[in-house]
């Protein structure tokens, strides 16, 4: 691994050794006095006429405190992040089969449970739309007022008629590429503990991405200030996009204001199962156009994204994948059409990479599949029609420029791993004489992410430090830890920020009592939103900090430096304080404090989502493929990453480890397959994410932190990018192994016997 050399930099967890010895207590582990068990009652059909729902029975059962139905919801009887869509409860009919229609609070969760089955509902079953291809069609029943049509988007440039350009090209390729329908599978499924206070407050200690929308969200169901909700997200046991979503709060929430009692709520897997949100599946169909020296020339994508039954960001994942659709290259005419429609099947939303994944797997297989046709290596082809620093974005819109296209794709092309695929340049077993039916593959990928929400959405943020009584230097943010390490990320660029000790710092996140708003953990932005506030937020503090300990010790301030401890003499900062920390704040007649609002970097022009910062990566595989029972295992790995300054490495190695072990379920493993609108897998004993030893048994990888002289944007965040170009890198390498292409994921191990008989057959016949 090539990360930051500097020692200090590679710090422990300050969260670690809690979590790994389950001492850490999450938001679910929470319990109150006199608290009741909230469950919720989904829908027995995933599209029905609801005629009538009778609670009474439920209601007389001794230890049922409350039910609740959508008459019983004092506000807007709607949620959703974007706009709200989504019934809290339904009143005339379901449409997915996690729809809720009641909620109890009792004395026990079994009775509470116990309580749902005795609520009885009458439906009136509807025909189904479980196909984003029927939706659209004329006669389909519509789910929604507007249709079955969520979004669609369009982007071209060039030449208007793309087929006289096609009609040109030296090589065309055209396919069809399904991506999975994925869960986010963490650990902590939704829950949480809703509390209402003697002063007619409620707070909600429940994981979220976003508690100032979370809490925006609440008032507007309970009918309520927001003032009069308190959000408390942090910690959380993983989220990956799926609880920027509200999922169980308006329940809760709901509850507790009804009762006057704490509720406590924890969905079971399956629960989590059929109401969370999954990663969209798509149907790309591209077609890609080259001349004879391998120069891209015409792009046509058609995208077909399964929403689900309601919005969430349907949109605006769309959008991201319609963006990045052409991936990191500069191609002169580009035709892409892109829509997302509702189904009766699961809720489809944010996920980690938030559309790019699906993309990205389809253009860079066009790449493969063209350079195969050019007799050309894949990757010489890349460089060829690589993006430069100054080109405009995907949509035409300026950008920052960076040279992370070109140095990816140099550290890519010299890497270890990379040399290996000359080894396999035909396939060939990977122990002839022991194990002839195991034949090895080396592929690989590169992409270009967008970070932050996008132009003309708004992406505000903000932070404050402060002094302490105590002498700690605590900063204060609106963003929350669900597992990315941002209470490390956070630490270390204080301690680079002012050079004191981990023991002088205090942290405050995920509290709207305590924090000002720093919009979501999302979008990559974290990591670039809080080196920004810091940036901005250091020379009032230091200035502030070094008067008032002029004031104590008599030395000018000009002569002092922050430091380990308190103020030092400026140049002896690894001695003891001239003062220490506590002192001052104990001699400053006021709070010593300084607070920052600023809006995430977004290009001055363009379309609407459009990106101003861009990350780019490689990724290399090598896979063995068992020609007997198809399936694929992932050896090695190699990670080229150009995303900015590296702020904490161990966090950084962990985000870009952790990125492609998810999508090497998303490649091989997971989907979450629905049948006639039914999830068939409703547990991790049917859903299988990898584990361990699953994992590649080596993972390698190098960041490269430059940046551009004067570039003032700091590091870029890298909780997704990691996750982007594994699948392509793979089925890449399944080709190269079997002379397989692969178009669906996840790869299937019957698609590859049944496709090797096929060679096999075409071979003989030969």
């Amino acid at each position: 691994m090539l990360l930051n050399r500097n020692a200090k930099k590679w710090i422990i967890r300050p969260d670690g050794k809690e979590k790994v010895t389950g001492a850490l207590r999450y938001l679910t582990d929470l319990t109150a006095p006199g608290m009741l068990h909230g469950k919720v009652l989904r829908s027995q059909y995933p599209h029905a006429w609801i005629l009538s729902i009778d609670t009474t029975k439920a209601k007389q059962l001794p230890g049922v405190r409350v039910v609740l139905t959508a008459e019983d919801v004092p506000g807007l009887n709607l949620f959703g992040i974007a706009f709200p869509h989504q019934p809290v409860f339904c009143q005339d009919r379901v449409r997915y089969i996690g729809d809720a229609l009641a909620s109890v609070a009792a004395d026990t969760e079994e009775l509470a449970e116990y309580a749902l089955s005795l609520i009885e509902v009458v439906y009136e079953p509807l025909p189904l739309v479980d196909n984003p291809e029927t939706a659209l069609e004329a006669g389909t029943i519509m789910l929604h007022p507007e249709g079955n049509l969520l979004h669609q988007t369009s982007l071209q440039h060039g030449k208007t008629n793309i087929l006289e350009i096609f009609d040109s090209c030296t090589h065309v390729v055209e396919e069809t590429y399904l991506t999975p329908r994925q869960m986010h599978t963490y650990m902590e499924t939704e829950g949480g503990l809703f509390i209402p206070e003697d002063n007619g407050r409620l707070t909600v200690y429940s994981p979220t991405q976003h508690g100032y929308k979370d809490r925006f969200q609440l008032a507007r169901i309970l009918g309520i200030p927001e003032e009069q909700i308190r959000v408390v997200s942090s910690p959380i046991g993983g989220s990956f996009g799926g609880k920027d979503e509200l999922n169980v709060q308006p329940f809760g929430a709901l509850m507790a204001r009804k009762s006057g009692k704490p509720i406590k709520m924890h969905n079971s897997r399956r629960e989590s199962v059929i109401s969370g949100i999954k990663r969209h599946p798509m149907r790309i169909t591209m077609k890609t156009g080259v001349d004879q020296e391998g120069n891209l020339l015409a792009h046509q994508v058609r995208i077909l994204a399964d929403t689900g039954a309601y919005a969430t960001l349907g949109c605006e994942v769309l959008n991201f994948a319609t963006e990045h659709a052409i991936g990191p290259y500069t191609i002169p005419h580009v035709d892409i059409e892109a829509k997302s429609v509702y189904t009766n099947n699961g809720v489809s939303g944010e996920f980690r990479g938030f559309g790019g994944n699906q993309v990205i797997f389809a253009v860079e297989s066009q790449i493969e599949r063209l350079a195969e046709k050019l007799g050309l290596d894949a990757w010489e082809l890349r460089k060829r029609n690589l993006r430069q620093p100054a080109d405009p974005g995907p949509m035409g819109q300026p950008i920052v420029a960076t040279e992370g296209a070109a140095q990816v794709w140099a550290k890519a092309q010299a890497s270890p791993l990379w040399a290996e695929r000359q080894r396999y340049a035909q396939p060939q077993p990977a122990a002839a004489a022991q194990e002839p039916w195991l034949r090895r593959g080396v592929g690989a990928a590169l992409v270009m992410h967008g970070a932050g929400l996008g132009l003309g959405i708004p992406d505000h943020s903000g932070g404050r430090i402060e002094l302490t009584p105590e002498g700690k230097i605590q900063a204060s943010f609106g963003f929350e830890e669900f597992g990315q390490g941002l209470y490390a990320a956070l630490t270390l660029m204080l301690q680079e920020s002012f050079g004191c000790a981990a023991d002088d710092i205090s942290i405050v996140i995920g509290d709207t009592d305590r924090v000002p708003s720093s919009g979501s953990s999302t979008a990559s932005r974290a990591t670039t939103m809080m080196w920004r506030a810091l940036q901005r937020l250091k020379p009032a503090f230091a200035l502030a900090l070094l008067e008032q300990a002029s004031l104590v010790c008599g030395v000018p301030a000009a002569d002092l430096a922050t430091g380990a401890g308190g103020i030092h003499h400026k140049g002896d900062e690894s001695g003891e304080p001239v003062v220490t920390y506590a002192e001052v704040a104990a001699a400053a007649a006021a709070p010593i404090l300084a607070h920052t609002e600023f809006d995430y970097p977004t290009t001055p022009e363009g379309r609407v989502g459009a990106h101003y910062l861009y990350s780019y990566a490689a990724a290399i595989v090598e896979v063995e493929v068992n020609m007997l029972t198809g399936r694929v295992k992932v050896l090695q790995t190699d990670h080229v990453i150009a995303a900015g300054p590296v702020i904490n490495p161990m966090g950084y190695l962990g985000q870009i480890e952790g990125g492609s072990v998810m999508a090497l379920g998303y490649t091989l493993t997971e989907d979450a397959v629905m049948k006639d609108s039914r999830y068939l897998r409703h547990n991790l004993d049917t859903y299988l994410v990898p584990t361990f030893s699953d994992s590649p048994h080596r993972i390698h990888v190098e960041a490269i932190e430059e940046l551009p002289e004067g570039d003032p944007f700091g590091p870029r965040g890298v909780g997704e990018i990691g996750s982007i170009g594994l699948a392509p890198a793979i089925t890449a390498a399944v080709r190269q192994a079997t002379g397989i292409w692969v178009n669906k994921l996840p790869i299937s191990p019957e698609d590859i016997v049944q496709s090797i008989d096929w060679l096999e057959g075409v071979e003989a016949s030969d």
